[in-house]
């Protein structure tokens, strides 16, 4: 069971400010299709605790939900009337489809994914979903979770081979029911504490170089290396393994199993972590309610759009630095010095957005700050090899900086990839040094190759003292980046 209170901010931003986590197992008292006496007083007690906190921050308005354990008692009346004799709540039991609708919700909303398959682990039910551009399309839930399958096939604290191999046939036959995943080919996105619970003890494994799990990629083969860790392991190392939860030693053998079947099922291109999950898909139903969308028509816009409010950006300064970098880019091509695909062009975009973001933490050491905020920080709708690019350009200083902040994550980017970056952040630092003042005084910008290297005439509209400064200093940047000699002639349009 689970509190979550969210701060709304200006400019659309919200702020966690309370995340609570109690223990519960509210299955383990679900006896004969009933839930007991001590269910209800261990749900009745948990939501008495989380009333302080709501009472305390004087909540106007609170979501009660529940679902599989509840919604499979044959007592969810009682249980719902109880709720609201002892406490501020009202019970919704969710059913299964708005289950695995609310999961599907917290995806499409906080991921770039046009077409995948969602799955969610409770303790009692599975959700299943499929979505293609981005509208749900099929959906099922079935009976069994991380702790009902504990307590159908293992009898000790882990599986024998003999509960193991009969786990796995049982988890085969269930998901080969559904055609619609069978074969396709497509990425399998995990909500839930088991599926943060595997990738966390993923990173452990491979010393994993950045924080944050949302967006966190894995094969198939990544998932067995987990399963055949966890296995070889007894319970009590299992109980102090890094990145599990000791109240989720009991399950994980099976919860991963879940995974690995389903990827099989489905013979997927990857397996991808949500962090965002069935509350978030109720949290972002509130949101997007008042204007009349189901989800965002473009996350990572809406990222970039909080991005700018949470760190004070200045969009008429980054629209100048788009401005600038665009012309630079085109005119680089125009005189053969350097290519750019419609991708680059695009991330180039993006990196302007959020240039040089680590001022807003110190204006000495903001490249250093840039780049961890940047590399660290969940971004919805951007991968993590994303997010570390993203982060290498808009904290791009000088060749050394950047092996300094590439060290981690060599084998990510190829050569030719690692060059492109450089180029691109040496391209964006020297567009950010023609508007320092932020006087939006460089007006136009060419560039004609000549036999001792390139000329960038830069058209100004009024004396540009700074900018000539600035420019100079980092315009070696960029000859470094482009293996060409740069002469600069600051010229006042009349």
């Amino acid at each position: 069971m689970r509190l979550v209170i969210y701060e709304q901010h200006s400019g659309g931003f919200h702020h966690e400010i309370e995340n609570t986590k109690v223990t519960a197992r509210l299955r383990k008292y679900l006896v004969n299709g009933t839930l007991t006496s001590e269910g209800i007083r261990v749900l009745l007690s948990t939501l008495e605790q989380f009333q302080e906190s709501t009472r305390f921050h004087q909540l106007q308005r609170v979501i009660c939900t529940a679902t599989a354990t509840i919604r499979q008692a044959s007592n969810q009346e009682e249980v719902k009337r109880l709720v609201e004799e002892h406490t501020d709540f009202k019970l919704r039991i969710l059913s299964e489809f708005e289950e695995a609708y609310y999961g599907y919700l917290a995806v499409i909303n906080s991921t770039s994914f046009k077409e995948g398959i969602t799955i969610d682990i409770g303790g009692g039910s599975t959700e299943i979903t499929y979505f293609h551009n981005r509208e749900l399309v099929n959906y099922h839930s079935f009976p069994f979770g991380a702790l009902s399958l504990r307590q159908q096939f293992v009898k000790g604290d882990v599986p024998t081979v003999g509960e193991y191999i009969e786990l796995q046939r049982y988890l085969l036959e269930q998901f080969q029911t559904l055609p619609w995943i069978c074969k396709k080919g497509i990425p399998v996105i995990a909500i839930g504490g088991s599926a943060r619970n595997m990738v966390k003890i993923h990173q452990n494994m491979i010393s994993y170089p950045i924080s944050g799990l949302h967006q966190y990629e894995m094969d198939k083969s990544d998932v067995e290396l987990v399963l055949q860790h966890i296995a070889s392991i007894d319970f009590a190392e299992l109980q102090k393994l890094e990145g599990l939860a000791k109240d989720r030693a009991d399950t994980i053998i099976p919860a991963v199993e879940v995974f690995h079947t389903l990827l099989q099922v489905t013979e997927a291109s990857s397996f991808i972590l949500s962090r965002k999950g069935l509350r978030e898909g109720l949290f972002y139903e509130e949101i997007t309610k008042p204007f009349g969308v189901l989800y965002y028509p473009n996350v990572v816009e809406e990222s970039f759009h909080l991005l700018a409010h949470e760190y004070e950006i200045d969009m008429h300064y980054v629209m100048q630095l788009m401005k600038h970098t665009t012309a630079l880019c085109k005119e680089l091509e125009k005189c053969y010095a350097a290519s750019f695909t419609k991708e680059d062009l695009h991330f180039i975009r993006r990196a302007a957005k959020v240039y040089n973001i680590g001022k807003y933490i110190d204006e000495e050491s903001s490249s250093q700050h840039t780049f961890y905020l940047l590399a660290n920080k969940t971004i919805d709708g951007i991968m993590h090899k994303d997010r570390v690019k993203l982060a290498l350009l808009a904290s791009y200083k000088s060749k050394l900086s950047f092996k300094q902040y590439i060290k981690p994550f060599e084998t990510w980017f190829s050569k030719e990839e690692q060059r492109k970056i450089r180029m691109a952040g040496a391209i964006l630092q020297f567009a950010a040094a023609l508007n320092v003042t932020k006087r939006n005084a460089v007006e136009a910008i060419n560039i004609l190759e000549s036999e001792e290297g390139l000329i960038i005439y830069i058209w100004c509209c009024q004396k540009v003292l700074a900018e000539k400064v600035e420019a100079e200093k980092q315009k070696k940047q960029l000859e470094k980046a482009l293996k060409r000699n740069i002469k600069l002639h600051f010229q006042i349009r009349s």
